[in-house]
């Protein structure tokens, strides 16, 4: 198989951890590099600067979980080339399952280039859902009940369970 990306690294996201594996291709010769780091924001900012460091071109991660969006959210903040893959993909995978295992799986997938990435609305998008929350669905159920009880209020039929309420 042809490499497209020289530099390229899998993430394992975790609760408390990422692991993570880099393959660096040099000539014909791969260097793997592997780390593991805490998901604090300043170990995350760690994660980072190791990536960029080692001039990695592309990272990519599963989405597990709420647990990939801190760590999405720092290293977007550089010019990493990032992408989100779908656990249902990598997972289907025969194999025994590490952290490890995963983010070397995942690096040599991204490598390759034989792996799809999710969609990530934009950060503004992002922003937008976590401050709506629940809130917009909440919202968006009231609106249609008070659209639905003034519909309803001026058909003045006895079909209508806000008429036959009066």
């Amino acid at each position: 198989m042809k490499v497209i990306y020289r530099r390229c690294a899998g993430l394992d996201v975790h609760e408390k951890s990422v692991f993570v594996c880099a393959r660096i291709l040099r000539g014909k010769q791969l260097e793997i590099i592997e780390a593991t780091f805490p998901t604090f924001t300043e170990d995350l900012e760690a994660l980072r600067a190791w990536l960029i460091k080692h001039r990695i071109q592309r990272v990519a991660m599963e989405s597990t979980g709420v647990y990939w969006r801190p760590v999405w959210n720092i290293l977007e903040q550089s010019k990493l080339d990032l992408i989100l893959l779908n656990p249902f993909h990598v997972k289907a995978l025969p194999g025994h399952k590490t952290d490890r295992v995963d983010a070397a799986r995942i690096a040599e997938l991204v490598q390759y280039d034989l792996v799809r990435a999710s969609f990530v609305p934009p950060v503004e998008i992002r922003e937008l859902r976590d401050l709506c929350g629940g809130g917009c669905t909440s919202l968006r159920i009231a609106t249609v009940s008070r659209i639905a009880f003034i519909d309803c209020s001026n058909s003045r039929t006895s079909s209508c369970p806000a008429y036959s309420a009066k």
